[in-house]
């Protein structure tokens, strides 16, 4: 709700401070006193076009600062965060007026655009009475409302959800078929990709492998040469090491027979004398094995080529070629059953076709309904109010496709005076008369989405016991909502849970606009000179006692 407003430099206002609580909130005052400069301040905050004229003459600039508590208003709180504002369940606002009409905006301390403003504080605060900033005057906002009325909104949402369905697929395949002519030469160039690279039937390591075999072959004859040589060197020469090694091993053994030092010596000759054997068998046969093949290392060569050609193409291992290849065909399987898929969507939007025209069936039958209730309830309520010949009807518009919100569009149409056909509320309807409106649907359909309501003078044109139900019905929603009501009715004024009045002061030669919170007698004053005017007696006094003890029963 609006908890705090602050006005300076606004018009004839020099400087205000206002205070407001829960409940209904009455602002009374004569003509002029500056009422209205009150409202044009709040339509600042809720982003409504800056003037160099609501300057007051000699200042440089006009304020407005409004604090919002928004405790218990969690979807308020999500969506200022979402918009980057922490606010920590209190929001100050402020907007300032500089000549040439320029604007700046804070949000919670942080400089905001406009735009933004307005955005933020449409859900805070709603004004009846002022063509701008309203609700009722935006056609968009009459299909909700019925909506909310007819009980149908969780229909709503439900169709909403399937059209949301049934664009993503339509979409799907709007996009399919617009890539089918790119997705078969996709496809052919994915299929030779995959097929080149299955018909070499690469594996893991094997480029190693090969080039580890190239090797040996074009060294083979350094290779064979090394192994032969150290061969007949150890064993096969004319002087071979493991013979005069033998004859070694033999002199020591037989001196570790005179001495047991010499033990531990001959062993360690034994043992590396059977490790040259060994090796010496082991070059032999290596030997023996190692040949030259040129036919064998072409063969190779061309092996190698080929993986070094797909490697430029695929990848730099053979690993990422073959993980290359697996997307591919991953994309293939998808492209080859482009078909499949589009039958899938076809089918799947048809069905969601279906479902949009059941669920729109029931959402305009709703409607119609609703409709016919509205009308009654509207035209009660508003015979209430002092407009006994008004007519409140509801048009619809069948739209050649589907929206978001169904297959059709609302718009309320009002006729205030016999014999005038119901036009369009934003062509006919007065501020008073507007006000009445929205106060008679807040009757039939309550809801608390917007904290703030403001009520512009909702009693112009009426009188007698009608002024006493006009208070009531502003009360019931204040229940609710906070409610700001400005009133020229004393029976009003009486039903205030605060009470405010809004009077012309002047000091050192100029007029500025004051607010009173009125209690106890002083309240009982004011609502005694809207009684009677200027001459307020006892029994005016008595009589304005009455109505306010009324008003609390």
């Amino acid at each position: 709700m609006l908890r705090e407003l602050q006005i300076t430099n606004l018009a004839i206002i020099d400087k205000l401070h206002v205070e407001f609580s829960p409940g209904l909130n009455i602002l009374t005052g004569e003509t002029g006193a500056g009422k209205s400069i009150i409202i044009d301040a709040v339509n600042l905050i809720l982003g409504g076009r800056g003037s160099a004229d609501l300057i007051r003459s000699g200042a440089k600039e006009a304020s407005v600062e409004a604090l919002f508590d928004l405790s218990g208003r969690d979807s308020l709180l999500t969506a200022l965060a979402a918009a980057g504002i922490d606010c920590d369940g209190e929001l100050l606002v402020r907007r300032v007026v500089a000549p040439g009409g320029k604007s700046r905006v804070f949000i919670g301390g942080g400089l905001a655009t406009t735009s933004l403003l307005s955005e933020i504080c449409r859900n805070l605060i709603n004004i009846y009475g002022q063509h701008d900033a309203q609700s009722l005057l935006k056609t968009e906002q009459h299909l909700l409302l019925l909506d909310g009325f007819s009980g149908a909104l969780s229909l709503r949402a439900e169709f909403a959800a399937r059209y949301e369905e049934w664009q993503a697929a339509k979409h799907e395949l709007q996009a399919l078929e617009a890539g089918e002519r790119e997705a078969a030469r996709r496809l052919d160039l994915l299929a030779f990709q995959s097929n080149e690279i299955a018909e070499a039937k690469i594996v893991p390591g094997e480029e190693e492998e090969l080039a580890e075999e190239r090797g040996r072959l074009m060294h083979s004859e350094k290779l064979m040469a090394a192994s032969q040589s150290a061969f007949d060197a150890l064993y096969g020469g004319e002087a071979p090491i493991l013979g005069n090694l033998s004859g070694i091993i033999a002199g020591v053994a037989d001196a570790g027979r005179i001495d047991a030092a010499l033990v531990p010596v001959s062993e360690a000759l034994e043992a590396a004398y059977a490790q040259l054997e060994d090796a010496s068998l082991t070059l032999r046969d290596y030997a023996a094995r190692v040949e030259s093949d040129p036919a064998r290392l072409e063969e190779l060569d061309d092996r190698l080529d080929a993986i070094s050609r797909l490697k430029k193409k695929y990848g730099a291992s053979i690993e990422e070629i073959l993980e290359y290849q697996r997307q591919v065909d991953q994309e293939l399987s998808v492209l080859s059953n482009l078909e499949g898929t589009r039958g899938e969507l076809q089918a799947r939007i048809s069905l969601l076709q279906q479902e949009m025209a059941a669920l729109g069936a029931k959402l305009t039958k709703a409607r119609g309904e609703g409709a016919s209730n509205l009308k009654a309830g509207m035209e009660r309520e508003l015979a209430e109010l002092a407009m006994k010949h008004a007519v409140f009807e509801t048009a619809f518009e069948k739209g050649a496709e589907a929206k978001s919100y169904g297959f059709e569009r609302a718009e309320f149409l009002f006729s205030p005076n016999p014999g005038e056909p119901p036009k369009p509320l934003a062509k006919i309807a007065s501020g008073g008369e507007l006000s009445r409106l929205m106060l008679a649907l807040k009757q039939l359909h309550p809801d608390s989405e917007v904290p703030t309501l403001i009520f512009d003078e909702v009693d112009t044109g009426i009188g007698g016991a009608t002024s006493a139900l006009v208070g009531e019905k502003l009360k019931r929603v204040a229940r609710e909502q906070q409610v700001l009501a400005i009133t020229h009715l004393p029976q009003v004024a009486a039903f205030a849970d605060r009470h405010l009045k809004v009077e012309k002061r002047v000091a050192d030669g100029r007029t500025a606009t004051g607010v009173d919170l009125l209690e106890g007698e002083e309240r009982v004053a004011e609502v005694a000179r809207m009684l009677s005017g200027a001459r307020v007696t006892e029994k005016t006094l008595e009589h304005a006692r009455e109505l306010i003890q009324e008003a609390v029963r």
